[in-house]
């Protein structure tokens, strides 16, 4: 299929400029730095809460809470890696090469997605080996666990769709950036309104990315959770092949 070696070309791409090495370098230091602060502090309430009945674990001080962080930080991470996906094609002028090739629409959206989502799971690979090295030392809830990874997937799936989509309505890699960057946080903060009542408050709060994505970091699966980010992922993915199905027809 050729959408996969479009992806593998993306992801060679990546990987040979600096700017892959550098998000992997730094968002370990900063998620590395979180995790053993989340450490210290589980291990100074220890103690306080060796009495209680129902004692908050592992997963619950540390992986949770460092999963949500890393929410918080690839979302103003991955606008960098999707800003070039298909407006740098198009800055450049070649475009129209891949207008020329034996490849559809689908193939080449599909092929970008997953050159960029494949980079994006070697970080959430990285940031899992955080919490599983704890396993040494004592017990983890591997379901939560899984839960918080399943959560980050999905989540970064999102972030990504939303990018190569902005990325195709853009002639600049900076403005697709930003404007990814606008939209991710407007769909993180979309329910803090306290004006929206009835029906109006539960749209939003099923439209917003983090009431999603904390439910699942609570070891919360369900269909409601799962199907969202499917139908948003699904979404983005064909308003880009449309978008740039649209771009072919005008040349």
């Amino acid at each position: 299929m050729m959408a996969f070696t479009i992806a593998a070309r993306e992801l060679r791409t990546l990987f040979l400029s600096p700017l892959a090495w550098s998000v992997l370098g730094v968002i370990q230091i900063i998620l590395g730095y979180m995790f053993l602060a989340q450490l210290d502090y589980f291990l100074m309430m220890q103690p306080r809460m060796a009495g209680m009945e129902e004692m908050p674990g592992v997963t619950d001080l540390i992986v949770a809470p460092l999963f949500g962080n890393a929410g918080v930080i690839l979302l103003l991470v991955t606008p960098l890696l999707t800003m070039r996906l298909i407006s740098e094609e198009r800055r450049n002028r070649t475009l129209s090469l891949l207008f020329t090739a034996p490849v559809s629409m689908t193939d080449i959206i599909l092929g970008k997605y997953l050159g960029v989502f494949f980079f994006l799971l070697i970080m959430v690979g990285m940031l899992a080996l955080m919490p599983l090295s704890l396993l040494m030392g004592g017990a983890l809830d591997v379901g939560k666990l899984a839960s918080c990874v399943l959560a980050l997937v999905l989540l970064l799936a999102g972030f990504a769709a939303v990018g190569l989509y902005i990325s195709a309505l853009s002639n600049q890699p900076t403005v697709a950036a930003v404007a990814t960057f606008g939209a991710l946080l407007l769909l993180w903060i979309i329910d803090w309104t306290g004006g929206a009542e009835g029906d109006a408050n539960g749209v939003l709060q099923y439209l917003s990315l983090l009431r999603h994505y904390e439910a699942l970091l609570k070891g919360l699966v369900s269909t409601t959770d799962l199907i969202y980010f499917l139908l948003f992922i699904l979404t983005f993915l064909v308003l880009s092949v449309h978008r740039l199905d649209n771009d072919r027809l005008q040349k």
